[in-house]
């Protein structure tokens, strides 16, 4: 639907809404958008002074109701992306996230109402039919200033979700945190949380804000990398190699890499796994370092070090196979595309790289990261690992040696079929067309004692 769309459907209800003696108001996040010149698709709706059965009365005569929750006073016409609800209180019954006691209350006052938002920015109300700002906790004037400030510690506390909040808006806004927001924050701990939660507000952070380093560092802050994020925590005081990395520790490192990801992340064909990629490229770096003769720090094998390391970390976030599959899998391979840039590397060895990634096109713009996110930032290789990809593809479209070809020319099939196939596919992306291929491949096949037709 048009946001125009939305806009006309909104203010035809708000009409319906006044001539029943209420007041509809815009709230939460599209205000607060609206003010900084953002678009937000998100229409929340408050309704105040009118019950809820008359709410549902008007709201029916714009298509079927959907409430949500006996209690919640929560609405939505089925078909349209726009939240209608009742003012409510919530108080915290348990430890769960969705253990609150929602009641809702038609004619609860304006500041009460917005009393319960997490920031002050959040706690704007726009009356839909006026455009009047209502605005109890100087929202504006944190807007102008660039401010997260918290509403209230009373309900903030009750969902500590808000401290990764915070840390979000954040990095997404570019603004910074309020020290008596930053101080409360400290005191609550994130350990009830659930992972479902707690991921999705990391990956607002990582594919919204050009700086997603900032909601890192933002925790950092507030000492809460701890229990979602021990593996990042572990990267603060890394040391790495002073020649290539003036930058400072491997934490400085990752967060400037994460920086430059999130500039490309357009580009990637897996934006989300790309910037999670960038985020645990060197978690292996700690845990690998040594010390030369010379004082030099060396972190050698550290892509594969890291592996169960940043296996463990997605597995505390997400239970997504595929890209936890593709992290690793990006993670073992990022430093080779520059390694083989700088040695100038034969067509067969990349096109073997390129082989093994997940996404060969990500790989490539993960490498350019990882070297313009250090000092000094090193010169691109992403031209030659462009021309060197396309390479590759143009390799993977000629015809190629399959299993079926093999016993097409008599190869009658044995335990080391799938060793023959292996070679075929080397032979593949050496360059070697089929027919010399299949020629090679049944001679391999003859020496590895799996005899065709012709032999018996």
């Amino acid at each position: 639907m048009k946001i125009y769309e939305k806009s006309e459907l909104v203010r035809s209800i708000a009409e319906r809404v006044r001539e029943q003696g209420g007041t509809a108001y815009l709230v939460g996040g599209c205000v607060r958008d609206k003010l900084l010149g953002r678009e937000n698709k998100d229409i929340d709706i408050e309704i105040h002074d009118i019950p809820s059965d008359t709410l549902e009365t008007v709201l029916s005569e714009f298509g079927e109701v959907m409430k949500f929750g006996a209690s919640f006073g929560v609405y939505n016409i089925k078909g349209y992306d726009i939240d209608f609800a009742l003012p409510r209180t919530e108080r915290k019954t348990g430890e769960k996230h969705t253990d609150f006691e929602i009641t809702s209350d038609p004619y609860m006052s304006t500041e009460k109402a917005s009393k319960r938002r997490d920031f002050t920015i959040n706690a704007l109300m726009e009356n839909v039919l006026t455009g009047k700002i209502t605005d109890h906790w100087h929202g504006r004037d944190d807007l102008s200033a660039g401010i997260i400030r918290h509403v209230d510690d009373v309900t903030f506390k009750e969902d500590t979700l808000r401290v990764l909040r915070a840390a979000q808006f954040s990095a997404r806004f570019e603004f910074d945190i309020a020290e008596e927001t930053l101080e409360f924050c400290k005191q609550l701990s994130l350990s009830e949380l659930s992972r479902e939660r707690v991921f999705a507000e990391t990956e607002k952070a990582l594919m919204k804000a050009e700086k997603p380093s900032v909601f890192f560092e933002q925790l950092r802050r507030m000492g809460h990398l701890g229990h979602w994020f021990p593996e990042l925590k572990d990267l603060i005081g890394a040391e790495q190699n002073e020649q290539y990395h003036r930058e400072g520790d491997v934490w400085n490192h990752t967060m400037l890499v994460l920086d430059e990801a999130a500039k490309l992340r357009s580009k990637a064909k897996q934006p989300l796994f790309f910037m999670l990629s960038a985020l645990c490229h060197d978690l292996g770096k700690p845990i690998s370092a040594t010390v030369g003769e010379n004082g030099a720090v060396h972190t050698y094998g550290h892509e594969t070090e890291g592996l169960p390391i940043a296996e463990k970390f997605l597995e505390r976030l997400t239970s997504d196979k595929r890209l936890i599959k593709y992290v690793l899998n990006m993670t073992e391979l990022h430093m080779q595309p520059n390694i083989k840039a700088a040695n100038k590397s034969r067509i067969k060895s990349t096109n073997k790289m390129f082989d093994l990634s997940v996404e060969p096109y990500d790989l490539i713009l993960l490498s350019e990261c990882d070297s313009l996110g250090k000092l000094p930032a090193s010169e691109s290789n992403t031209d030659f690992l462009t021309d060197r990809l396309n390479v590759f593809y143009k390799m993977m479209r000629e015809p190629y040696v399959t299993g079926e070809d093999l016993i097409a020319a008599g190869l009658t099939p044995c335990e080391a079929f799938s060793d023959i196939l292996g070679y075929a596919h080397k032979l593949r992306l050496a360059g070697v067309n089929k027919e010399h291929a299949l020629t090679q491949t049944l001679a391999y096949a003859r020496k590895k004692g799996c005899v065709s037709n012709d032999d018996k």
